[in-house]
């Protein structure tokens, strides 16, 4: 059965209405070059049940961002019509979602990474059809969830962590999962948006173990938070 967007998504998508790139992140977006890419930030709610959001884990394996938590997503194709395109696909070829059991919400202000020069558009949307997923390549992804928001809010469950490099920013322990770095930053603004955030302590500061570390999420920082707002 398909189910429409709950009244519960609306004050998201109201104050996306006027969202700009500086509301996620202090790094402009430049005006040109970058790979384009786009990431799937997937609500649902099951009945009886709060929302949730989908992530996934990276194998541990991988040469790059090993065993991080992250939205499905990645770099656009030639033959994608736009970022959500890309991000229904990439969702498709990494955990098996069927693309048309998602309606497509908005897509947030473009953001640049510039430790791998990726310009990430952020596609929000609503699980109508929810279904079973999977890592379709296990040698990709190692693990599928879906993380309930109330479990993501508790303040018990949020920090900030700080990497070997110095960047230091928000970070949320789920389900088994430390949920850190961009994926962490964009998940932060969407629930002080959306109006669910509750307050935490933010003086909470864990480190981040150096041995098989993603990059930091951003280059040239001095022990300061990347992400604005909120996030801080």
């Amino acid at each position: 059965m398909t189910r429409q967007p709950p009244p519960w998504i609306d004050p998201l998508l109201a104050r996306l209405g006027t969202a700009r790139a500086e509301d996620f992140t202090r790094i402009a977006t430049p005006s040109s070059g970058g790979r384009e890419s786009a990431v799937l930030v997937l609500l649902a709610e099951e009945p009886g049940a709060g929302p949730d959001v989908l992530v996934l884990q990276r194998a541990a394996t991988l040469r790059n961002h090993a065993g991080q938590p992250a939205f499905p997503g990645g770099a656009a194709d030639p033959t994608d019509t736009d970022s959500a395109a890309t991000a229904l696909r990439e969702a498709n070829e990494e955990v098996d979602l069927d693309p048309a059991s998602v309606t497509v919400l908005a897509e947030l202000p473009k953001l640049w990474i510039p430790v791998s020069d990726f310009v990430v558009t952020p596609v929000l949307g609503w699980w109508n059809r929810p279904h079973p997923v999977h890592p379709r390549e296990p040698a990709e992804v190692a693990h599928v969830a879906r993380l309930p928001v109330a479990e993501l809010v508790d303040p018990a469950n949020r920090m900030r962590v700080r990497h070997p490099s110095g960047w230091i920013g928000p970070a949320f322990s789920v389900r088994g999962m430390l949920v850190w770095g961009f994926t962490a930053g964009v998940l932060a603004t969407l629930l002080e948006m959306g109006g669910w955030a509750r307050p935490w302590p933010r003086d909470r500061v864990m480190d981040l173990p150096p041995t098989g570390a993603a990059p930091a999420p951003s280059a040239g920082t001095d022990s300061v938070d990347e992400m604005a707002g909120p996030l801080t």
